[in-house]
């Protein structure tokens, strides 16, 4: 069975996958499968570890807070040739979840929080940032569910601007979205292959100093068009673009 043969199933992240056989799923995606969703005997669903590897899966019962299945045989799910990683200025308030859900479900393969100059928003101290990481984790893992991903973005600690452009310098290519910017997104220098970097800024745009050292570090500065989209939404729309261009809307997924 390959994942095309799975469209429209539910996916369930679980932290290994199972072997071919019995399995029963408790604990939070066990309740969801069987109080939320409520799943009935016969219906297929999906596990995934969010490493792109996926396994089907039959109901063959359905208890309190567990569901008890007939797991298939694991496919790998290829992935684009093109990775995007994300490195998003902090947003504000419930802007900030936004931006993680909507990137998610564009596909995005990394994210990156950044202390942008001009952030309202601050990470201050050490256990506030950790506490902000660990809930964007928690935000992407039910966005790709929700999605239905084979893959879960990762999120790494909060950066400087100095640690941004580290990124970019070791990537394949790299982009900053700003309204000043000459190039459109559909003119820019995109790779085939390997790590593409997509920075965005806060709602107070990206500083002069910000832009130099991207510029420096071998970032394009380019611009999504007429319109200003908020630092929340951006992103999603920028995926959107990138996944014509780069063609990572073209793979089909499948076994391999």
């Amino acid at each position: 069975m390959s994942p095309a043969d799975l469209a429209g199933a539910p996916y369930f992240l679980v932290d290994t996958l199972p072997a071919v056989g019995r399995f029963v799923l408790d604990g939070p995606e066990g309740r969801h499968a069987s109080v939320v969703r409520r799943l009935r005997t016969g219906e297929i669903l999906v596990l995934t570890d969010g490493s792109g590897r996926i396994s089907p899966a039959t109901v063959t019962a359905v208890g309190r807070g567990t569901v008890d299945l007939s797991v298939g045989t694991a496919v790998v799910v290829p992935q684009p040739a093109v990775r995007v990683t994300l490195v998003q200025a902090l947003p504000k308030g419930e802007r900030s979840d936004l931006a993680v859900d909507l990137a998610t479900e564009a596909g995005v393969d990394a994210l990156v929080p950044w202390s942008a100059g001009r952030c309202v928003a601050r990470w201050s101290s050490g256990d506030k940032a950790q506490k902000g990481v660990i809930r964007w984790q928690g935000v992407a893992r039910e966005a790709a569910k929700q999605s239905r991903r084979s893959t879960v973005p990762t999120v790494s600690p909060l950066a400087s601007t100095a640690t941004v452009a580290e990124l970019i310098t070791a990537s394949a290519g790299a982009l900053v979205l700003h309204e000043a910017g000459s190039v459109p997104i559909s003119r820019a220098e995109l790779p085939t292959d390997g790590d593409l970097v997509l920075v965005v800024g806060p709602e107070g745009g990206v500083t002069p100093e910000e832009l130099t050292a991207f510029r420096a570090a071998g970032a394009q500065v380019v611009r999504l068009g007429r319109e200003v989209l908020r630092t929340s939404t951006a992103a999603a729309v920028a995926l959107g673009a990138l996944g014509v261009l780069c063609h990572r809307w073209d793979e089909q997924e499948g076994a391999r």
